[in-house]
């Protein structure tokens, strides 16, 4: 030891004092962001846990709620089909008398009142979603076109529809009841030239 380190330690000063350097603040800012990126404690991985439950839980019921009103907007659109179906056949009989008020007197108030409760039940009808399948003229479709005869017609073409018995109608994009139509078999000389061949 050498004379000088003796008699610091004989005076009962501590020299290791000396030789401490002071943590720099880059040192410091290595040693918080070491201790961050260390495991989670127990709690946070908790916390972290049920954090993502519950964001899971409401999506869920976001989608649940979304569900059922997709089902209650359905629901009423259909809610109405059968009581607007049993409907149609008191049409087919108020149209019934109507065309029978016209042949009668054309111009007669009960005949203009009659029109009057037609127009009314047809924007009822228009407001509840329900359409008339359009026939006379048209190419016969049976998905919505009952044929109940097939008829020889001059003018107009095989497989179109002459005339309508009964009118059919659409609620939405579904059927209530086909329309009850005659269907052209086309000219007669046509008609009677595919019978011989038969």
């Amino acid at each position: 030891m050498t004379e000088d380190a003796v008699n610091d330690a004989d005076n009962g000063e501590d020299t290791s004092l000396d030789t401490v350097t002071p943590i720099s603040n880059e040192e410091e800012e290595h040693e918080q962001s070491s201790t961050e990126s260390a495991p989670k404690e127990p709690e946070e991985q908790d916390a972290a846990h049920w954090k993502d439950v519950a964001a899971r839980n409401q999506a869920e019921l976001d989608n649940y709620r979304k569900r059922m009103a997709r089902e209650k907007a359905e629901q009423a659109k259909w809610a109405n089909a059968n009581l607007l179906g049993e409907l149609l056949s008191v049409l087919d009989s108020f149209q019934m008398g109507l065309d029978a008020a016209r042949m009668d007197d054309k111009d007669s108030v009960i005949t203009q009142g009659m029109e009057m409760v037609q127009r009314q039940l047809d924007e009822f009808l228009t407001s509840q979603g329900v359409v008339e399948v359009p026939a006379t003229g048209e190419p016969f479709d049976p998905n919505q076109h009952e044929a109940i005869s097939h008829e020889p017609h001059p003018e107009v073409a095989e497989g179109v529809i002459i005339s309508q018995v009964r009118r059919g109608f659409r609620l939405h994009d579904r059927l209530l009841r086909a329309s009850n139509v005659i269907v052209s078999k086309g000219p007669e000389e046509a008609a009677n030239a595919e019978a011989n061949e038969e």
